[in-house]
């Protein structure tokens, strides 16, 4: 893993590991169950989450691949430059469940 991925993965993940974690908790809760909070979320914010408690020396290679993952998917769906954007909720809320909150700055 190059040092140039580990410093572009934080800088799209632009939320903390707690925000990301109340985030996926508040997207798994509905009115009849709440996901325990180990499992709240889609599997890929689970992963990221995993990732952004670790240290660099700690990664292995499917938390790179993760990496790797969200990056490309956040430039896919983001100008390069990460300035704060806003668009429609549901836009946000799918970038927000990878880590990246687009009305942030990066």
């Amino acid at each position: 893993m190059t040092d140039t991925l580990w410093d572009e993965f934080h800088r799209v993940v632009n939320m903390t590991s707690h925000e990301l974690e109340d985030w996926l908790r508040t997207r798994s809760a509905d009115e009849d169950s709440e996901a325990l909070p180990d499992q709240a979320g889609t599997p890929t914010g689970q992963e990221v989450l995993r990732v952004l408690r670790k240290r660099r020396t700690d990664l292995t290679t499917e938390d790179v691949k993760v990496m790797r993952k969200v990056v490309e998917r956040v430039h896919e769906q983001r100008r390069d430059d990460l300035e704060p954007t806003a668009g429609e909720a549901h836009w946000r809320h799918r970038l927000m469940s990878i880590g990246h909150d687009p009305l942030k700055p990066a």
